[in-house]
């Protein structure tokens, strides 16, 4: 069985056993210093001080003299399975036009959807592929992967059939969640009603059927879809199993993370609109709160309120939410930039919420997140760093020197 010894750790970043965290303990982020990691196969064996030497059988040293070792990243939100950029919104939005309006005139979700229809599988799945690597390569060991660009009952099957594939070839964790409801098609603006039942009778029993995906999603916003719309999909999703990942009060308090709760999501992203009554009732829950700074960056709306929602006791979970439109980047150190600037969160507390917290927003939190005997080995060494502060503050760098997916060096 294969071994690796990661030796003279600088510090072992998450080093502990502990659940998701919330509020206050959000700032502690347990470093342990001058370590060693041994892994064994896909997981981690064990950990140790440096003036405690292990004295046992490896096929791989590695010298981290200087160096951090991280869990490997958890993106909990993207729609990496596209067909195209859209670099011709991006001009649009320099020009005055917002996100909604844009959309209005066919393009958003709508000009990805129609891309996607005349792409094959294979050119799907290669560029998906590539941005996987690309991800990897930058310390992400775990993608939540949304379908969503379909909106038709062949193309959906399509994208899920891709990321099916990407979950069978890639070493990384992939989770993919089913958002036949990102928008509503052009062809049934005059009859929502029977989109919705297109999606609840005749795609889910197909997915469910052919176990294409882990979790149901719904854009439950303002010039999207409805509470009432989105309660009849997650109620047909919760049919077959497939528990709620919600698109949510990214336009407006459209209500989405008060019906996200209602029905059980493991997560509710982007939570721009976030108020008062909106935090009450995620206190009461075990659902994440899942924050995108990358797309609040991009499309110039303003920022959630992370530091009122972890002050008044909640957890919050970072992701990149990458896709051609509103993020067109996975970098995940780059998110931890953004919310140190603009969500004012620590280094510490954006790291608990890209790692723990993002580990339970995609449910592998019992596998990744943190480093500890028994998790599973994909994590990342840093170049030599002199603090933990330095990766948000010099976000223009490449912080990572090695990876480690599933025990293997890559």
């Amino acid at each position: 069985m294969n071994r690796v010894l990661i030796t003279n750790i600088k510090g072992i970043v998450q080093y502990n056993s502990r659940g998701i965290v919330k509020g206050a303990a959000m700032a502690d982020l347990p470093v342990f210093e001058n370590g060693w990691i041994l892994t064994e196969g896909e997981h981690i064996h064990s950990i140790g001080h440096m003036d405690e030497p292990l004295l046992a059988p490896v096929n791989d040293v590695i010298d981290a003299s200087g160096c951090y070792v991280f869990p490997s990243w958890c993106d909990s939100h993207t729609h990496i399975v596209f067909a195209g950029s859209r670099e011709q919104e991006f001009v649009g939005r320099i020009r005055g036009l917002t996100y909604e309006e844009i959309a209005k005139q066919g393009g958003g979700i709508l000009n990805s959807a129609k891309r996607l229809a005349d792409a094959s599988e294979e050119e799907l799945f290669d560029s998906a592929w590539n941005r996987l690597e690309s991800m990897m390569r930058q310390g992400t060991g775990a993608v939540e992967i949304k379908s969503g660009y379909g909106l038709s009952f062949e193309s959906e099957l399509k994208m899920l059939n891709v990321i099916a594939r990407l979950k069978k070839e890639s070493p990384l964790t992939i989770k993919s969640t089913f958002l036949g409801a990102h928008a509503v098609p052009a062809e049934y603006k005059n009859d929502r009603a029977a989109y919705v039942r297109m999606l609840t009778d005749d795609l889910l029993p197909v997915i469910a059927t052919n176990k294409l995906a882990d979790y149901i999603d719904v854009f439950c916003d303002r010039g999207f879809f409805t509470v009432d719309e989105t309660a009849t999909i997650l109620e047909a999703g919760a049919a077959y199993g497939l528990r709620p990942k919600i698109h949510a009060n990214e336009l407006d308090f459209s209500g989405g993370i008060q019906i996200g709760v209602k029905h059980n999501a493991l997560s509710v992203d982007h939570l721009e609109c976030t108020g008062d009554e909106e935090i009450e009732v995620l206190k009461n829950s075990s659902t994440m709160p899942t924050l995108l700074p990358g797309t609040a960056f991009f499309l110039q709306l303003h920022y959630p309120p992370a530091r009122k929602m972890i002050d008044a006791g909640l957890p919050v979970a970072l992701a990149s939410d990458y896709n051609p439109g509103s993020c067109p980047s996975g970098k995940m150190s780059f998110v931890l930039t953004l919310a140190c600037l603009y969500l004012k969160m620590t280094p510490q507390e954006a790291i608990n919420a890209a790692t723990l917290n993002s580990a339970y927003a995609m449910g592998v939190e019992k596998e990744l997140g943190s480093i500890i005997p028994g998790k599973r080995a994909n994590l990342f060494i840093t170049a030599p760093l002199p603090s933990l502060e330095y990766i948000p503050y010099a976000f223009n760098e490449n912080h990572v020197r090695q990876v480690i997916i599933n025990g293997k060096l890559q």
